[in-house]
């Protein structure tokens, strides 16, 4: 039963990532896990993970129908990736479940620097605009579909910051294209996780949902605040890079016992 400080607690944590995600796009989601542990006080790694999965795939969700309406998903391609995916997100979560919490979290914390990396480089926005599903591409988007997919539901996250660059070099399409493409694998891979954790009892439903609404508010201020901000975007993602490799540098010392 969660207390009253805890769902508060959980509802302004949603309302963080989804403001990060509004305001600098990607990379926001990695910081639910943590949250949910460090802030919200859930005790349990691997119930943190299962109930980040259901923020992860609801935040995806959402923006899913924005580029949607804005013609940026290549469904053909997208679909292909995100089944192919599916299956590995259930056995990446399958696996994830019998690793040691501790261990889960050091590892996660590893994964939040490379997010951290990731998130400092620039990324062009040249591609084929014309890009469709044929022979050539479809292996290599099975290929990297499965990968992606086993480490987004071995550790719970949405993956965004490794499936756009996978799309981008299986098909060649632009980043806008892969942004947008990239949300209906992030879903999918989110209710895969979600779904596999929560067969084991291992999903807070109703601090998710606070978690959700929270992320909604959060993700509508986040947007409003990056129209305003365009022009400084380079700066947000290098001050919020730093934000995810301090939170990670927390959490590989706490998971190591060395505080």
């Amino acid at each position: 039963m969660l207390s009253l400080t805890q769902g508060a607690l959980g509802l302004a944590s949603g309302s963080l990532v989804g403001f990060s995600l509004g305001l600098v796009g990607g990379g926001g989601s990695i910081l639910a896990v943590p949250l949910l542990i460090y802030l919200v006080g859930v005790a349990d790694p691997h119930v943190a993970i299962g109930t980040s999965a259901i923020a992860v795939a609801a935040n995806a969700a959402a923006n899913l129908a924005n580029h949607v309406r804005a013609g940026n998903v290549k469904w053909r391609c997208a679909s292909v990736f995100a089944l192919a995916g599916i299956a590995g997100a259930f056995l990446g979560s399958t696996l994830g479940k019998i690793i040691d919490g501790q261990k889960l979290l050091a590892l996660f914390a590893i994964v939040m620097l490379v997010v951290g990396a990731l998130m400092m480089k620039g990324r062009s926005g040249e591609g084929e605009l014309s890009v469709r599903l044929n022979r050539e591409n479809l292996p290599k988007l099975v290929a990297f579909g499965l990968v992606t997919g086993s480490l987004s539901g071995f550790f719970g996250i949405g993956g965004g910051f490794l499936i756009v660059p996978a799309l981008i070099a299986a098909t060649g399409m632009p980043i806008l294209y892969a942004v947008g493409s990239s949300l209906l694998a992030v879903t999918a891979f989110g209710l895969t996780t979600a779904a596999n954790y929560a067969l084991s009892g291992l999903v807070d439903w109703s601090l998710a949902g606070l978690f959700i609404v929270g992320g909604v508010l959060g993700g509508l201020l986040g947007a409003r605040s990056a129209t305003s901000l365009a022009g400084r975007k380079g700066a947000l993602n290098t001050v919020f890079a730093a934000l995810i490799f301090a939170v990670a540098i927390y959490m590989l010392v706490r998971s190591l016992g060395l505080l």
